[in-house]
């Protein structure tokens, strides 16, 4: 299987793409893929770095068995861009300040966490929703999904 590297990427880098970047971690060692997989998440935004992943997200992965320690928010970079394979937004915002940062999208590589689902949608911000289980839930969705969609690309890929 081939090498994936995702960066998850939300506004602040304190719920929604942490929250994506363990259940992935997680997911990925589920399957006993941890060698074909570098995973990560970043903010599009300055207002969160250096801050811890946010109680309720924290303690909504911790319901699932799930640790973040030292995970800090970081803002996303431009060389992102060229060190992972897939950057994965939580909704539309993101993806615009995405290409921004970016400097467009010229690969394909930027996509919402949701259209690898039957259902495509946005995360909501659980930061203003106060909704974690919701978001718990469409995390684990999409992220089931393009862990599902990878194996499936790395099988077409090997036949």
């Amino acid at each position: 299987m081939k090498q994936w590297r995702i960066l998850f990427v939300c506004h602040g880098n304190i719920c929604r793409s942490p929250m994506a970047e363990f259940v992935m971690k997680q997911l990925v060692h589920e399957a006993g893929l941890e060698k074909h997989f570098h995973i990560e998440s970043a903010a599009t935004s300055t207002e969160e770095i250096g801050n811890e992943v946010y109680p309720p997200a924290r303690r909504k992965l911790a319901e699932h068995g799930i640790s973040c320690k030292g995970k800090t928010a970081r803002q996303m970079r431009e060389t992102d861009y060229a060190r992972f394979d897939l950057l994965i937004g939580m909704d539309r915002w993101n993806l615009r300040n995405m290409q921004i940062i970016c400097g467009d999208d010229p690969e394909g590589k930027i996509h919402l966490l949701m259209e690898y689902t039957g259902h495509p949608r946005e995360v909501a911000d659980p930061w203003y929703t106060g909704n974690f289980e919701q978001t718990w839930e469409d995390v684990l969705e999409g992220c089931q999904a393009i862990l599902s969609n990878l194996r499936s690309a790395n099988q077409t890929e090997n036949n």
